[in-house]
C-alpha cells in the first residue's frame, strides 16, 4: 500500500455525479445532504469504500465536508486545503468555504430557508457534531433528518467492497504490556465514569488495547471494527472474522467474545434494553449509536475514549521501539539527502524523490531486520510553487522537476513494526535567494523554541504553539496549520488528542509523542516545513526553582540544511542547540551508514562557522 501517484481526482466526473445525488434528494424529499470526510469511525484514512467525499467531488484532502443543495454546492476545508480543494473539484459545481471559521453550523443559518430538510448519515457524524448542528438548525428553523440510507452509497455503482485483510498480532516486545491487562485498566475507567459499558469505535484503541494490527485503510496499520468494553470484564469485538487465522482467533477468543460487523448494532440494542449506561466519546462516536442506544432505552454517558490517554502515553517499550525506528529512518533520510545533493538541477523529479526515499527505507529496514511495512503517509514532495500547497500529493499529472533557484519540501514517514516516523526537511536546489534563507531560519528558530521548552505539568498545546511562530509573526508572517500533531506507536501518524496548536486543548502528558513542524508557505513560489518528532519527558525539578518541569526529548534524527541557515539570525542557545542535535545525529546514524553517505553526513553534521 505505499504510495500511489495516478490523480485520481477528476473535476468533470463530479458533475453527472452531483446530478445523481440531486436527484435521489429530489424523489426521496430532502432539500440538502451533508458529505463528510468520514467513515463509521471517524478516522483519518478511510478505506475506498468510504470515500466518498472525494468520489462526489474530487477532493482528496484528509479532512472536509460538502454540503449539496437542489441548486448549489459548498465545500468547507480548513487552511492546509485551501489551494489543493481549487484544483481538485469544479468551481462551476462548487463554492469554497472556511471548515474552521464558517463550518456547516454555521454556515446554514444565513444560507438556508426556513423549512429546508437537511440529511446526514448518522454513521458518519460524531454526537458532538450534530449537537451543534441541531442547535444551528433549530435556530435556523431547519430541520435536519438522519437518513436510514446514505444517498452518495445508493448513486454510487461502483462502489468498493469493504476490505479484508489479516490481523496480526503485535508482540509484547513491542506493545510493552499484555493486553489482558490493558483491558483490566480500561474497565475501571468505565466503572469511574459511571458506565457499564463503553463503545470503542477508533480502530486505533481496538489496536491498542487488544494488541493487533491490521491493513484494512492507507499507510495505517489498523483493523476496522468495534469494540464493546464492559466495566465487569465481558468484552465484545465485532470485526470480520475472515481477517483472523487460528491463531488470532485463538487469541482474541481470550479477550473478548467475537462476533462479526453485522451483529454491532443489535448487540448495542439489547445492552440498551436492559437499562446498560454506555459510554460514548462525544468526538469519536457516531450519532447513530445514540440513537440506538436511546431508542432502546438505555442511557448514554458522555465519556472520553477510555483508550485513548493510555495510548498516547508511550510505555518504555513503545518509547524504545520509536528511538530505534527513528535511527533506522534518518539513516534513509541521510541517504537520501545525499543522493539529492548529487542531482544537478533539473536532472531529477518530484516522484523519483518519493521512490528514492522509499528505496532507501527499505534498504534501512533489510539492514537491521525490521522490515519497511508502509509510508506512514503519501510523502509530501513538492519543488518549487508545489511546496506552498500545504497538503501536496504529487501525481503524474502535477510531477514536476526540482528546478535551479528552487525549494524542494519533502515531508514522509515511515511505518515500521516497532514504530512510527514522520519527518520534514526542505532543501535547496541550486542556490537559494536571500529572502527563502532568512525564512527557513525563521521557521527554524521556531522548531528549536519548542525543542529546548521548558513547561510545567498541565501545559496544553495551544499554551505553547505561539512559541513556534514568535520569529515569524515578528516579521509579520505566519502558517496556516498546527505546530504539531500526536503520532502513534506503530499506528497512526495524527493520533489524538494531544497536538500543538491554537485548539490543543489537552494537557501534555509524559510519554506522548507529537511533531514539531512549523512552516512558511509563499503562494506560488516555495513552502518551507522544518519538523522532528519529540517526547514529552517525565517532569523534574530545576535547581534552584520552585517546580518540577517537562522538557522534550527529540526523536527524530537527521540534518538541516547549513547552506539554508542565516547564523546571525540565531542566538547563542539557538546555535548551541543545532550543534548539539547535529553531533548527535552523527553520532547515532553515522555508524548505520558509510561512503559516499558517511561523508556527506559529517559535513552536513559539523558545526556552524
Amino acid at each position: 500500500m505505499f504510495q500511489s501517484f495516478d490523480s485520481s481526482s477528476d473535476p468533470s466526473l463530479a458533475s453527472p455525479r452531483v446530478a445523481a445525488l440531486r436527484a435521489w434528494l429530489a424523489e426521496n424529499g430532502i432539500d440538502g445532504f451533508l458529505v463528510p470526510r468520514a467513515d463509521e469511525h471517524q478516522g483519518e484514512y478511510v478505506p475506498a469504500r468510504a470515500a466518498r467525499l472525494k468520489w462526489l467531488t474530487g477532493f482528496s484532502g484528509s479532512a472536509g465536508v460538502a454540503l449539496v443543495l437542489a441548486h448549489s454546492a459548498v465545500i468547507f476545508v480548513d487552511g492546509r486545503y485551501t489551494l489543493q480543494v481549487r484544483k481538485e473539484t469544479d468551481p462551476a459545481i462548487f463554492s469554497y468555504d472556511s471548515l474552521v471559521d464558517n463550518p456547516p453550523a454555521k454556515w446554514i443559518g444565513p444560507n438556508l430557508k426556513s423549512d429546508t430538510r437537511l440529511g446526514f448519515d448518522p454513521w458518519l457524524h460524531t454526537t458532538g457534531e450534530i449537537d451543534t448542528l441541531k442547535a444551528a438548525a433549530k435556530k435556523a428553523g431547519v430541520e435536519l433528518v438522519p437518513l436510514e440510507t446514505n444517498p452518495v452509497d445508493a448513486v454510487w455503482e461502483d462502489q468498493p467492497a469493504a476490505p479484508v485483510t489479516p490481523v496480526e498480532i503485535q508482540p509484547l516486545v513491542f506493545a510493552g504490556e499484555l493486553a489482558k491487562d490493558k483491558l483490566v485498566r480500561l474497565a475501571a475507567a468505565i466503572e469511574a465514569d459511571g458506565a457499564t459499558h463503553a463503545v470503542l469505535t477508533d480502530p486505533s484503541s481496538i489496536a491498542w488495547a487488544f494488541n493487533i494490527r491490521g491493513n484494512d485503510v492507507p499507510h495505517t496499520p489498523l483493523a476496522l471494527g468495534f469494540a464493546i468494553l464492559a466495566a465487569d470484564g465481558s468484552h465484545q469485538l465485532f470485526m470480520d472474522k475472515a481477517k483472523f487465522s487460528r491463531e488470532v482467533e485463538a487469541y482474541l477468543t481470550q479477550l473478548a467474545e467475537p462476533h462479526q460487523p453485522v451483529d454491532f448494532e443489535p448487540a448495542i440494542a439489547a445492552l440498551a434494553g436492559k437499562g446498560a449506561r454506555i459510554a460514548l466519546d462525544p468526538v469519536l462516536a457516531a450519532e447513530k449509536l445514540r440513537m440506538v442506544i436511546e431508542t432502546n432505552g438505555g442511557t448514554v454517558i458522555a465519556a472520553a475514549d477510555p483508550a485513548r490517554i493510555p495510548r498516547a502515553t508511550k510505555n518504555s517499550a513503545e518509547l524504545e521501539g520509536s528511538r530505534a525506528a527513528h535511527r533506522r529512518d534518518g539513516a534513509a533520510v541521510a541517504r537520501m539527502l545525499c543522493w539529492l545533493d548529487s542531482q544537478k538541477p533539473g536532472a531529477t523529479d518530484e516522484i523519483r524523490a518519493v521512490k528514492a526515499l522509499e528505496n532507501f527505507r527499505r534498504q534501512a529496514g533489510e539492514e537491521t531486520q525490521m522490515p519497511l511495512r508502509d509510508v506512514s503517509f503519501e510523502t509530501i514532495s513538492g519543488s518549487g510553487p508545489n511546496g506552498a500547497v500545504i497538503h501536496y500529493r504529487v501525481s503524474h499529472a502535477t510531477n514536476r522537476k526540482l528546478g535551479d533557484g528552487e525549494l524542494f519540501l519533502l515531508d514522509s514517514g515511515a511505518q515500521y513494526q516497532d514504530g512510527t516516523t514522520d519527518i520534514t526537511r526542505t532543501v535547496p536546489i541550486g542556490r537559494p535567494t536571500e529572502e527563502m534563507r532568512r525564512r527557513y531560519t525563521l521557521v527554524l528558530k521556531g522548531m528549536i523554541g519548542i525543542s529546548i521548552l521548558r513547561f510545567p505539568a498541565g501545559t496544553r498545546g495551544a499554551d505553547i504553539d505561539a512559541i513556534a511562530r514568535m520569529a515569524l509573526w515578528a516579521q509579520g508572517l505566519d502558517y496556516a496549520h498546527g505546530t504539531g500533531h500526536g503520532v502513534g506507536a506503530y499506528l497512526a501518524v495524527h493520533e489524538g488528542p494531544q497536538r500543538i496548536a491554537k485548539t490543543g486543548m489537552e494537557k501534555l502528558r509524559e510519554g506522548m509523542i507529537l511533531s514539531n513542524e512549523p512552516g512558511y508557505y509563499k503562494e506560488g513560489a516555495y513552502g518551507i516545513r522544518l519538523e522532528n518528532l519529540i517526547v514529552v519527558e517525565k517532569a523534574v525539578e530545576i535547581e534552584g526553582g520552585d517546580i518540577a518541569m517537562h522538557s522534550f526529548e527529540t526523536l527524530t534524527l537527521a540534518p538541516f540544511d547549513r547552506r539554508m541557515i542565516v547564523s546571525d539570525l540565531l542566538s547563542t542557545e539557538e546555535r548551541n542547540w543545532l550543534d548539539a542535535y547535529h553531533a548527535r545525529v552523527l553520532a547515532e546514524i553515522g555508524p548505520m551508514v558509510d561512503g559516499e553517505a558517511l561523508a556527506w553526513l559529517e559535513q552536513a553534521c559539523a558545526p556552524l562557522d
